[in-house]
């Protein structure tokens, strides 16, 4: 049987903290248990949560020692972590053992130097956090997880599952993990490297001379539209128009249209059943090919996977984290 021990930091966050014994606590290999997991804390007792809840977390760090896999769920603030349970996760990583984050706690991994030098990733709204904190860790802001030799992160919420049922996948295969999918009701696959289903977020206008510009942009995005076009309309240079856009955006024009365009695609993907090449045409991209070159570069998956994951999301009545 394989050993997880998940490490509450508190103020834990008790969605992420109950991840692993669902995941993990449903795999079963032969009809038997795949993992015992126990939770564990530097100090056992009353762990405080982010919100208003409270958790009992009744067995200490010596639980580390015997895991073959030492986890950090999400926590409220994790600025000054408990030195004990550093020390456990280094000591965990110097005998080799897989250890792995979700959420948040990848900031308590950075605090213990294991994501120097790694890959990783995090919750989207916290990511600038932690790169500013840790520029060592090659963050991948975007992605659902990352697997780096031994350690893992995943993203908030609902890619803590992703991740876990990867671990499965890992360790017993496809059949197994297949079952814990079925049995937790979400979707079997979700690679890691697919984009964290999250509004793209463009850098703030802090300008409005272009505005009307922008506006009558957006509603001719199947146009081909050149920045000739958008000068013209704007009554200004193609020079000027650079400048006043990248001011007020942050953006190139053109680098502006693409996010607009390939916003518009996720839409249509989302809401309706056109097809790829109709997709593609409709927000300016003008081929199939283009659409998929596009969106798989800055998404992270081709058009037709997109689809499909959120089909299935809709199907079940609720939307992909």
């Amino acid at each position: 049987m394989h050993r997880i021990a998940v490490i509450a930091v508190p103020p834990v966050t008790l969605f992420d903290l109950s991840i692993p014994e669902l995941v993990f606590g449903g795999a079963l290999v032969n009809g038997r248990p795949g993992y015992e997991v126990v939770v564990c804390t530097a100090e056992p007792g009353v762990v405080a949560g982010a919100g208003s809840l409270s958790v009992n977390v009744p067995h200490g760090l010596e639980a580390v020692e015997r895991a073959d896999t030492v986890m950090v769920t999400g926590t409220g603030d994790s600025e000054d972590t408990d030195p004990r349970v550093l020390a456990a996760l280094r000591a965990a990583a110097r005998e080799g053992r897989r250890v792995a984050s979700i959420c948040s706690g990848a900031f308590v991994l950075a605090q213990a130097g294991l994501l120097d030098g790694r890959s990783a990733t995090t919750y989207w709204a916290r990511s600038t956090e932690l790169s500013r904190r840790f520029p060592g860790v090659d963050l991948r802001p975007g992605v659902l997880y990352v697997e780096d030799g031994p350690v893992l992160t995943s993203a908030g919420l609902a890619a803590g599952i992703d991740l876990c049922l990867h671990m499965v996948r890992t360790d017993y295969g496809a059949a197994v993990a297949n079952a814990v999918a079925r049995h937790t009701v979400v979707a079997p696959v979700r690679p890691g490297g697919q984009a964290q289903f999250i509004d793209s977020p463009l850098p703030p206008e802090n300008g409005v001379s272009l505005a009307g510009t922008r506006a009558w942009a957006l509603d001719r995005l199947a146009e081909p539209l050149t920045l000739a076009d958008l000068a013209a309309h704007a009554r200004s240079s193609v020079r000027n128009l650079t400048r006043r856009f990248r001011a007020e955006t942050g953006l190139s024009p053109l680098q502006w249209l693409l996010h607009r365009r390939i916003e518009r695609a996720r839409k249509l993907l989302e809401s309706t059943e056109l097809s790829v090449e109709q997709v593609a045409r409709l927000t300016g991209l003008g081929t199939a090919d283009s659409l998929r070159q596009h969106f798989a570069r800055r998404i992270g998956v081709t058009p037709s996977a997109y689809r499909a994951t959120w089909r299935h999301e809709r199907d079940r009545g609720v939307s992909p984290e």
